[in-house]
């Protein structure tokens, strides 16, 4: 305060200064606070204000407001002084995991739209490409929704889990759904899973229930072709689905300051690179993670501090990760393919299969050394968290995960040691036998296929369902997918050899077509000639039935399942439908109808059915006779869940409100003025 006093009087002997405020985030004690004010009340100051520690801290604990405004709030102090018991011991693990981050927070615009798209929808969706920031907004809006509204927040991965954990009688919850269609990879059976559940999804959002997912943008593109928007109309709304990938200079800045400030770099390294920063912000392929990995030592290890060097650094971020990866010790190596082997979920106290121990051992590292590296890269590249009360180490960020699957692919040793040490369900969901142009994923090559049919022979049963006939079942329907979605011609000939009795088994799919494995692939088996033509016709003449019986019409509209009918078969469906379903369609629906579960919602009980009415509809819309007849029962249909729905109950609405902008900058000074000075 010395320097203040000349300035104070000044102002004050020209009457511009009857009032002094103070603010600090020191501690002021009551002998500080009588004596700063008897200096400046000494100097002409009329009034004196003086709002220490204490103060800024009781308002952030009472203004929910002002956390939300300022989500980097959350990473300060004990947060379950802001939130209460209830919420925080539920979104305890949540909170945690991402303490360090929310420190860092930036409020960007596309907060400020995912804001106003809860607020509008109670639904948002954010894509962008990897590390583009999704995980750090969706964070940020379950915080709030915890802090203002005491809401339950659910971090889940499937949308089996979402209808699970919803609770009518509860309409605060907050649902959380990270990745929803696959972490690196496209995954259909979430998608198809999503199709299943999206009449329950809209019933939570009315009855308050507001949900977040995120995606990365290559894998959204590919969940498109296969979601239902029909039954979820605000999917191809633009106002809920946010592409993050533009982010103002000014905000760009702001995240690379935040970063550098408050992470691990020393200040003789900030004072070295404060003249480049300026450059690194504006340069077009940055993004929030780069903030963060040149906020970190372990990856600007070696790197030249020029202009040019820090531009590949951003430029080539993918091969530079990689690098660092391919640098490191082998025990290092080893933990991270230990993570890999396990799908980015490692559980600890860690116990090893034998086949993991082997691949520990040909990776060349021990049990030992494994779990020493793990502590080592703990915080760089795996983090450990606590998840459903157990602790488990995964990756710091995917894209770790996709540069470790690089290296496989770069070696073949390394590959089929990954084939061996890997279990077979995690195994089918991070490579291809083949490349058949998925994005992220390990192809592997003609060389190691006996290899990988070995080891898919031996998959009879799944470790996700506890009951041995729906294990065996999960086991059969993941075999089917990874075969129909991830295999090429070459592969599945190659396959076929060993188990000649799956053309009959696919011949004869179940019901729900439109999500049953067997469909997918005996359509990828015809596509490449390897369907036999008796299979085929069975195939055929088994949809064919659905479809006439009105038990399941997907056969008329799916592109994939009309291919495998000749010309001739399929006008022959078509007239069949005409002549024999048409007439007793209103027999179908009634039937429909009077099996319905009171427990489940009317609008998710006819949803399938209104789904086969919308197909009939496309199919004969050139006929006026039938789409009349199909139009009353698609009216009807409505009618009566209108009449069946009960009332919907009374929920206040939940907004956050307006967030307002960012703070433009002013003047000339660069926000990195101050990064050499120690970060407090």
């Amino acid at each position: 305060m010395a320097d203040e006093t000349p300035k104070v009087r000044s102002l004050a002997d020209k009457g511009l200064c009857d009032v002094y405020v103070l603010m600090t985030n020191a501690g002021v004690s009551g002998k500080q606070d009588a004596h700063i004010k008897s200096v400046l009340m000494s100097a002409g100051v009329k009034h004196v204000l003086i709002y220490g520690a204490t103060w800024i801290e009781d308002q952030i604990k009472t203004n929910t407001r002002l956390r939300m405004l300022v989500p980097r709030l959350y990473g300060l102090g004990d947060l379950s002084q802001i939130l209460d018991e209830r919420a925080y011991a539920q979104a305890r693990a949540v909170l945690e995991s991402l303490r360090e981050d929310l420190a860092k927070v930036v409020i960007t615009d596309s907060y400020r739209k995912a804001v106003s798209a809860l607020d509008e929808h109670s639904f948002v969706l954010l894509i962008g490409e990897p590390a583009a920031g999704k995980t750090t907004i969706a964070s940020m809006l379950a915080m709030a929704a915890a802090d203002k509204w005491k809401s339950s927040v659910l971090k889940l991965a499937d949308p089996a889990k979402v209808v699970e954990h919803w609770n009518v009688d509860e309409p605060s919850q907050f649902f959380w759904i990270d990745d929803a269609f696959g972490v690196t990879q496209y995954e259909s059976d979430l998608a198809h899973g999503w199709n299943h559940s999206l009449a329950q999804v809209r019933a939570m959002l009315h009855k308050g229930a507001k949900i977040v997912m995120t995606s990365r943008d290559y894998i959204y593109k590919r969940a498109r072709q296969d979601l239902k928007e029909s039954a979820f109309p605000l999917l191809s709304e633009s106002q809920v689905v946010i592409d993050l990938h533009d982010l103002s200079t000014f905000e760009r800045e702001q995240i690379l300051y935040n970063h550098l400030k408050l992470g691990k770099q020393p200040p003789s390294f900030r004072a070295k690179i404060e003249d480049h920063l300026e450059y690194v912000a504006a340069h077009a392929r940055f993004i929030p993670e780069t903030a963060r990995r040149i906020a970190d030592p372990l990856f600007t290890k070696g790197l030249y501090l020029s202009e040019y060097h820090l531009g590949q650094f951003v430029e080539k971020r993918e091969q530079h990760l990689l690098e660092v990866i391919q640098s490191l010790d082998a025990s290092s190596k080893a933990a991270l393919g230990l993570v890999y082997m396990r799908k980015d979920n490692l559980e600890s106290p860690i116990t090893l299969e034998d086949s993991e121990r082997l691949a520990l051992e040909m990776l060349g590292s021990t049990f030992g050394d494994c779990i020493a590296a793990l502590n080592a890269l703990n915080g760089s590249l795996v983090t450990q968290l606590q998840v459903d009360d157990e602790y488990v180490w995964r990756f710091k960020h995917p894209t770790i995960g996709d540069a470790y699957a690089m290296t496989l692919a770069f070696s073949s040793d390394l590959l089929g040691i990954f084939l061996s040490g890997s279990s077979v369900e995690n195994l089918i969901s991070q490579v291809t036998c083949g490349n058949v142009d998925l994005e992220k994923a390990v192809v592997v090559p003609k060389s190691l296929f006996p290899a990988m049919r070995a080891r898919l022979l031996e998959f009879t049963a799944s470790d996700k369902y506890k009951v041995q006939w729906v294990s065996l079942w999960g086991a059969k329907r993941a075999l089917y997918q990874f075969l129909a979605n991830r295999c090429s011609k070459d592969f599945l000939a190659f396959y076929l050899e060993r188990d000649l009795d799956i053309t009959k088994r696919v011949s004869k799919p179940g019901l729900s077509l439109s999500v049953v494995a067997e469909v997918e692939l005996a359509v990828r088996l015809h596509d490449f000639g390897l369907l036999p033509e008796a299979s085929r016709k069975e195939f055929v003449e088994t949809v064919s039935n659905y479809a006439i019986e009105g038990e399941d019409m997907h056969a008329l509209g799916d592109v994939g399942i009309r291919s495998v009918f000749t010309d001739s078969e399929f006008d022959r469906l078509l007239e069949t439908v005409r002549t024999d379903l048409l007439p007793k369609l209103a027999d179908v629906r009634l039937k429909v109808q009077r099996s319905h579960d009171p427990e489940v919602s009317p609008d998710e009980h006819m949803q399938d059915m209104l789904e086969s009415l919308r197909t009939l509809r496309k199919r004969f819309e050139e006929d006026e006779n039938a789409a009349k007849v199909i139009e009353r029962e698609v009216d009807l249909a409505n009618e009566w869940i209108a009449e069946t729905e009960p009332p919907e109950p009374k929920v206040s609405a939940r907004t956050f409100g307006t967030v307002e902008p960012s703070e433009k900058k002013h003047g000339t000074r660069s926000i990195f003025d101050d990064i050499a000075d120690d970060a407090t």
